[in-house]
């Protein structure tokens, strides 16, 4: 314990409460007065403070997400990144049905259909479970986001199925693609990987927003341009 104490800059009376609350694994205990920790308690440490510092959530709320409550909250992509992190530190996994399906359906009653139709994609991958299919936290975010979506209006009926936007997968590969390259090819002094990691924490969720608002820009252009196309035809 005083060991995790000095790796990860937490007191320990902190990270009994995150034991308590089942926000890391068990550690071994060879003996009623020995505990031994691994990586695991470090990454998950780190995934916790790292989701109260960033989405200034409570140790409750990152319970209730891990048990797939409260994902219709306006959280940030990034959150559900971390906490998919984190459940594979909890878990030793990459990936852990952490919501189901059929949970989904009660607020969003095409959430099967998308998640299917977003897995033929290559968008996500629906896991085999005991209710019939769930969603890591990140790709059930990825269904309720579209479940929004189709409330303002884009519907099937309307000509919006999720097949069209079949091109943002691409679009989402191509720029992880160059940013990993520029971050990992264009460093010309050595970083070490908890700078790297820490920088990478920081940095990521900043580019998303500005890699957004570069987008609606770029929309809004297309637009007026469509716009200014219709008027001279008319």
């Amino acid at each position: 314990m005083r060991e995790l104490e000095e790796r990860t800059g937490v007191n320990r009376e902190v990270i009994r409460i995150m034991l308590r609350e089942g926000l890391l694994p068990e550690p071994v205990r060879p003996a009623r007065n020995k505990a031994e920790y691994d990586e695991a308690h470090v990454r998950g440490i780190a995934a916790v403070r790292e989701l109260q510092q960033s989405s200034r959530m409570t140790l409750r709320e990152i319970k209730a997400a891990l048990d797939g409550d409260g994902l219709g909250s306006t959280r940030s992509g990034a959150t559900f990144t971390h906490l998919d992190a984190l459940l594979g530190g909890l878990f030793g996994v990459d990936e852990k049905p952490a919501v189901e399906i059929a949970a989904l359906e009660q607020r969003l009653p095409q959430a099967r259909r998308d998640a299917l139709a977003f897995e033929r994609l290559g968008m996500l991958r629906v896991i085999d479970s005991p209710g019939g299919g769930a969603l890591t936290l990140g790709d059930a975010r990825l269904v309720e986001i579209w479940g929004a979506i189709r409330e303002a209006g884009f519907v099937e009926e309307a000509g919006f199925p999720p097949d069209n936007i079949a091109f943002y997968l691409d679009a989402a590969r191509t720029v992880a693609r160059r940013e990993a390259e520029t971050f990992f090819g264009n460093r010309r002094i050595p970083i070490g990987e908890d700078d790297a990691a820490r920088m990478l924490h920081i940095a990521l969720p900043l580019m998303l927003d500005f890699f957004g608002q570069l987008r609606l820009k770029s929309f809004m252009q297309e637009l007026d341009r469509r716009k200014a196309g219709l008027a001279q035809q008319a």
